[in-house]
């Protein structure tokens, strides 16, 4: 794949960084034309399936990557072998953190995930020439802490419908980010039981909760994976927000 072409109009742009979301709303939103190019040489676009780690807790990191579509799961490992599901990354986040060593969590692709990865050392040394692109990752960072305090109050001081509808909302509002009607439909990115984990409730509550909103007609869900949002509206005051 030449990822270097240019379109018709002769643009100094990528045409693959021309469709990305990143490029657009992401980390290379802060890169030039010329700059693109150059980091093109060096990134690498694949399709990975659910269940494949993209990230190792505790292991060196030598890439990092560009979501440019699916949802990604991050867990943390305790020392006896529990794991915790702490967040979820969407296009166009940026997957991994610039000038650590290790990795602090670990990353499962939740569902099928395309990614655009470059090697550790072009992106930080592209960070150290461009006070631009380490804007860009800290107004991420920035953007996910908030997220996480946010989240930090639904598991603290929502209900258990509260909670679930918050998820529903959290994937119908971040997955599909450009949708700007009231309806969504999207596919569950998680099973239940990494549902019940993330949520910090049992699958039984979970699966009590789902029936509950579609039996109040919230949601719809077909072959327990396929779930139609009628009004977002209704959802959000499902979610107490």
């Amino acid at each position: 794949m030449d990822i270097q072409r240019k379109d018709v109009h002769n643009s100094e742009t990528p045409v693959l960084c021309q469709a990305c979301e990143s490029r657009h709303r992401g980390v290379c939103g802060a890169l030039t034309s010329d700059q693109l190019l150059q980091l093109s040489k060096h990134s690498t676009r694949r399709t990975v399936e659910p269940g494949t780690e993209l990230v190792g807790e505790s292991m060196q990191t030598k890439s990092y990557s560009n979501i440019i579509a699916g949802v990604v799961k991050l867990s943390k490992m305790m020392a006896d072998g529990r794991q915790q599901i702490v967040g979820l990354q969407f296009a166009p986040d940026f997957l991994g953190r610039p000038f650590k060593a290790e990795n602090g969590v670990s990353a499962e692709a939740a569902t099928e995930v395309k990614v655009c990865s470059f090697p550790k050392a072009a992106i930080e040394r592209m960070i150290s020439e461009m006070p631009e692109l380490e804007h860009k990752l800290l107004e991420q960072t920035l953007t996910e802490l908030d997220e996480a305090r946010d989240w930090m109050l639904t598991l603290g001081r929502k209900t258990a419908g509260e909670k679930v509808a918050s998820f529903l909302l959290l994937i119908a509002t971040h997955a599909f980010p450009d949708n700007e009607s009231d309806t969504a439909m999207f596919e569950l990115p998680m099973s239940r039981t990494d549902i019940a984990d993330f949520l910090g409730l049992t699958m039984e509550t979970v699966s009590r909760q789902l029936t509950k909103l579609r039996k109040d007609d919230v949601i719809r869900i077909v072959n327990n994976r396929d779930v139609t949002v009628p009004d977002l509206n209704r959802l959000s005051e499902r979610a107490g927000i």
